[in-house]
Formats: C-alpha cells, sequence, structure tokens
C-alpha cells in the first residue's frame, strides 16, 4: 500500500531556527502508528500570538491567548489529518514559565496537537492528566 503520509512545516509571521523537520516528521508518524492510525495530511503552521489569537477568535470564539489550535480533518477513515496553529510565542513564555527548554516546550505542543487529532481530549481535569502522560510516553520516543 502506498504511504499517504505528508507532514509538513510552514510559517506565518514567525521563524524558527535549530528545527529538524525530518527527525520531527519521523517521532510523529511512530507516534501515530504506535497509536494504531496512520498519518495522512498534516500541516504545522508556526505562527505569532497574534496570528493565533485572531484563528482564536475567529473560529472558538475565544478572545484569549493560546499555543495551539488543532483543525481535525480525520475524514479519510484510518488516516490521520488535520492542521496543527502552534504560537511561538506562547511557546517560548511557557517554556520560561515552566523552567524548560524552549525545543522542549516546542516538542509538547508539536505533539499535544497529534493527540487532539487521535481522539485524545483536554477539556476536563482527567482528560488533562491523561494527556499529559501520553506526552511524556511521546516525549520519551523522539530521539
Amino acid at each position: 500500500m502506498e504511504n499517504q503520509s505528508h507532514i509538513a512545516f510552514h510559517f506565518e509571521d514567525a521563524e524558527l531556527h535549530d528545527f529538524s523537520a525530518e527527525r520531527i516528521r519521523r517521532w510523529i508518524e511512530e507516534v501515530i502508528e504506535r497509536e494504531g492510525g496512520r498519518a495522512g495530511t498534516i500541516q504545522y503552521i508556526f505562527c505569532s500570538d497574534d496570528y493565533l489569537h485572531r484563528l482564536h477568535r475567529q473560529f472558538m470564539s475565544r478572545d484569549d491567548y493560546t499555543d495551539i489550535i488543532t483543525f481535525n480533518y480525520n475524514e479519510d477513515l484510518g488516516y490521520i489529518s488535520g492542521d496543527i496553529f502552534i504560537s511561538l510565542d506562547r511557546v517560548k513564555e511557557n517554556a520560561a514559565l515552566n523552567k524548560k527548554l524552549f525545543h522542549e516546550e516546542l516538542h509538547r505542543v508539536v505533539i499535544h496537537g497529534i493527540l487532539h487529532l487521535l481522539g485524545y481530549n483536554d477539556q476536563e481535569i482527567g482528560e488533562r492528566a491523561k494527556m499529559r502522560e501520553k506526552e511524556n510516553y511521546c516525549l520519551s520516543l523522539l530521539s
């Protein structure tokens, strides 16, 4: 069977240095496979706080800042697809608040979006704990 995976990284109103796209792409595919899925078309859009804030207001009717918005397009059975918008400004601020390196926090947010596409939620306390546990497991797979 032909590999349908297409994971791409784009930048809108932001820059990212020292990002190994191929390494992250392989890691994402491994996580999806371990969860029993297959990677379809996944677009990451790294952006600024202002850019993501506009999307948050427009699509979620929320007037606050967030680090990630995930749009799930899993219509093709078996393929995990979606657009994942990540504010690099928010990732940087959260890394400082949590006393983490920027890339550690970035990797957590990158995989957080994938977990949403895989059906994990984080709206309730129990869900958040399970999501954090799954994030930690996925981060342990990144080599």
